[in-house]
């Protein structure tokens, strides 16, 4: 067995060994496109490409120093963290953020606790997250009518609401459909007073994975308006709901519940064997909790409640690394701020 840097050459089997759209070789390529520094390393077999992971590496402003983020990657163990600390090295960084793509549904015995020890006793501490610790997650091989019977009765009769009413879901899979996405965006973030990331980051993202078939654009259409537009990703044999906007207009038509069976379909269609809707609450969520709507809404499509093994911290440098949290935290503080002024 031995580790070194992916060629590009290599871009298709390194694809075929990373386990979520966000350690993709395309989703790498848009990271480049933002201006961070990318790493890919691979272990290999026997000349063989086994197993890989992708790190981006972020400036940190007045300290001269980069963090790492390694989102959704495979399961930790001593040969990750030997490459994570050599990576962060040669990066000059101060710590990486692992958020390992390591799931299990809520209320099975807890595979967890022994991965987390793990991680604390070779220098890892807990981070603050970027990804939530839950989503839902459908699984796809059940018939058709199986998966509609499971949706919950006020979800099948917002479905069929939709679609009496007219709604329709066309996809717009090209650059005026990423545009479309973002004049909508701007329309949901101000009505419901949540950070999204800029228009350039999605035209930058549309430059980048565009041409993959890893991104696909929809829309819900009802009487020539635009209602709905979803981004969604398919990556080695799984669907995601990363990313939707919505008009105010015309929101007793259900659009967005029909959107949502039409992925399902699309899933089916494309061959999925799971639709990971990307982000919920966890168990017993606050019904006050400003996403509690959206966590409503995903539960009503019969998927299992799932826990990923959380946020992780593989700490390089200690000292410089609690200097960087007081940062980090006035800098959210000053964010959130914005974001409610809508500045």
């Amino acid at each position: 067995m031995f580790i070194r840097s992916i060629r590009q050459e290599e871009k298709n089997d390194y694809n075929m060994v990373v386990g979520h759209p966000l350690q993709s070789w395309e989703w790498g390529e848009f990271k480049k496109k933002t201006g961070l520094t990318v790493e890919r390393v691979g272990t290999y077999k026997k000349s063989k490409l086994t197993q890989a992971l992708q790190v981006t590496f972020h400036p940190v402003p007045f300290l001269n120093k980069n963090v790492g983020y390694f989102p959704r990657g495979s399961m930790p163990d001593a040969t990750q963290l030997a490459t994570l600390k050599d990576l962060a090295q040669k990066n000059n960084a101060i710590f990486i953020k692992i958020e390992p793509n390591i799931a299990q549904k809520v209320g099975s015995p807890s595979a967890h606790k022994n991965i987390t020890k793990f991680l604390i006793e070779n220098g890892c501490v807990p981070g603050k997250p970027l990804f939530t610790k839950y989503t839902f997650r459908l699984d796809l091989t059940k018939p058709e009518e199986i998966l509609f019977r499971n949706l919950a009765s006020k979800t099948r009769y917002n479905i069929n609401l939709a679609y009496k009413k007219g709604v329709r879901i066309f996809e717009n899979t090209s650059a005026e459909g990423m545009e479309q996405y973002i004049e909508i965006l701007k329309e949901t973030t101000k009505r419901q007073g949540f950070y999204a990331h800029s228009p350039e980051y999605f035209r930058n993202m549309w430059e980048k994975l565009g041409q993959s078939g890893n991104l696909r654009i929809f829309n819900a259409v009802y009487e020539k308006n635009v209602l709905t537009c979803w981004i969604m990703f398919i990556f080695n044999g799984i669907i995601y709901y990363p990313y939707g906007s919505s008009r105010s207009i015309h929101r007793d038509v259900m659009a967005n519940n029909l959107m949502m069976w039409e992925m399902i379909k699309l899933g089916k269609k494309e061959k999925c064997s799971i639709l990971d809707m990307w982000g919920s609450l966890g168990p017993e969520p606050n019904k006050k909790h400003q996403w509690y709507g959206f966590h409503k809404f995903k539960m009503g499509y019969g998927g299992d409640l799932v826990e990923f093994l959380g946020t992780y911290d593989y700490v390089v440098n200690p000292p410089l690394y609690q200097i960087f949290k007081i940062g980090d935290n006035i800098r959210w503080k000053l964010l959130r701020i914005r974001t409610k002024l809508n500045i």
